[in-house]
């Protein structure tokens, strides 16, 4: 049996994380995974989606060139080759948290880890004994009961990850972050895209003037929205997939050659032992404090298994909280300035409060905004493209939230996520000198 300071369930985001970072400090640190080092985020989420989306974006500026002064006869593209060069950068990412956790002595266990008691865990016929344990397994996609679905095919973002034929239509169900990025990914390859949503807006927690923007300029490009529906069943005929739904004014019927189910993820809580450990629960999720410890001292939880933001970069962040909890370091986790990014093309990234928030909770706030044409940079690189900066601040001038629509939006909202994060006031970014010309001057001029 082999001893370790700290065993690590589940090897994505806040697993790798949280073992190199325990491991360079000098613990011993077992790390287990099932599956594929780097989990969903990096096999099946967020990298593989990024690397099809920038394939898409290049299609579009290929398509569009002629503002630009640059002449493209035939822009076409090829989904097979978009989806091998998916894979190379996964292939090329995992193997360098492979090495960067080998460097940091790290031992990787291949298997499926089973929790015996918060000290123990077995993986097939091995134990290993740990001080502490943390448990990062993360989500899987959700698949509402909604009645036909167990009698015709359908994707799951993993599918729609490994097509490599491009269809005449598509439905989508869900029009959250992963509906939105695959509705952009397809549209932009010319597939006639249809999203549907029970919510009367996309991208729920984002802000709801964005979100109309967005949806906006993607209706504009022939992406039909169908928001505030309920989809009622499924069925498959001679002409595709019809996805039937009602709504206030009655009902109605979709008809795709292929449908995408997008419509959220929960929590993996079963399958590794959870129930030897006695934890307490936050409804689906497993309640933790302000260091990421649960109420079993010595279990940590990090991720998507908390429930508190499933992020992967919030989940990151999560995980050295935890590995310095265990160090001995004062630090708490703070989920004030978490920024959310979708990535269409444009962007749509927020962080900090929404108007919608700061209403339920009787904030008192204003609002800031200014076309991102205010950016000369932003106007020389996006021929015939508009775009929004809008920014709530406190009466004393505090900036509590942040939201942009326009390219490079997640590269951005990390500076008035720093300002929120630090409580800073918006006169504050004019003593910085900002580089000339770039988008990112449009802070200095609100």
């Amino acid at each position: 049996m082999s001893n370790y300071q700290l065993a690590i369930v589940g090897g994505g985001p806040a697993g790798y994380t949280a073992a190199e970072c325990a491991g360079r400090a000098g613990l011993r640190v077992v790390l287990f995974e099932k599956g594929k080092m780097g989990g969903v985020c990096l096999n099946e989420g967020c990298i593989p989606t990024k690397a099809l989306l920038y394939s898409a974006k290049i299609y579009d500026y290929a398509k569009h060139a002629r503002p630009y002064g640059v002449i493209v006869p035939e822009a076409t593209c090829d989904l097979e080759q978009i989806m091998k060069r998916k894979a190379k950068v996964v292939r090329k990412l995992v193997l360098g948290i492979k090495a960067r956790l080998k460097a940091a002595n790290v031992t990787m266990v291949e298997g499926e880890a089973r929790i015996v008691d918060k000290n123990t865990i077995r993986c097939g016929e091995e134990f290993y004994e740990c001080e502490n344990l943390l448990l990062c397994t993360g989500s899987e996609t959700f698949v509402p009961p909604i009645p036909g679905m167990d009698k015709v095919p359908y994707w799951t973002h993993r599918e729609a990850l490994e097509n490599t034929e491009i269809p005449a239509s598509l439905a989508i169900i869900g029009g959250g972050v992963i509906g939105m990025e695959f509705a952009s990914f397809f549209s932009s390859l010319g597939v006639q895209v249809t999203v549907i949503e029970m919510l009367d807006k996309l991208i729920g927690p984002m802000d709801r003037e964005l979100s109309a923007m967005l949806q906006g300029e993607y209706a504009k490009r022939g992406v039909r929205f169908l928001l505030g529906v309920k989809v009622v069943g499924v069925a498959s005929g001679e002409s595709g997939i019809t996805v039937s739904y009602e709504n206030a004014e009655g009902s109605g019927s979709v008809v795709a050659e292929k449908l995408l189910m997008s419509v959220g993820r929960r929590p993996v809580m079963r399958g590794f032992g959870l129930e030897n450990l006695n934890v307490e629960l936050n409804g689906r999720n497993i309640k933790v404090d302000e260091h990421l410890e649960s109420s079993v001292r010595g279990v940590y939880v990090c991720g998507d298994l908390n429930g508190v933001s499933l992020l992967a970069h919030t989940a990151v962040r999560e995980a050295e909280v935890a590995v310095h909890h265990i160090l001995g370091v004062p630090e708490r986790m703070n989920y004030r300035a978490v920024p959310s990014v979708v990535y269409t093309n444009p962007e749509i990234a927020g962080v900090g409060l929404t108007e919608e928030d700061a209403q339920r909770d009787g904030v008192a706030y204003r609002v800031v905004k200014l076309p991102m044409t205010f950016s000369g940079r932003f106007v020389a690189e996006n021929e015939g493209v508009n775009g929004l900066c809008k920014l709530l601040v406190a009466e004393d001038d505090t900036v509590l939230g942040a939201h942009i629509l326009g390219n490079p939006a997640s590269e951005l909202i990390i500076l008035a996520g720093m300002a929120v994060e630090n409580r800073s006031k918006v006169a504050e970014w004019k003593r910085y000198v900002f580089p000339h010309p770039t988008a990112g001057e449009i802070f200095r001029e609100l």
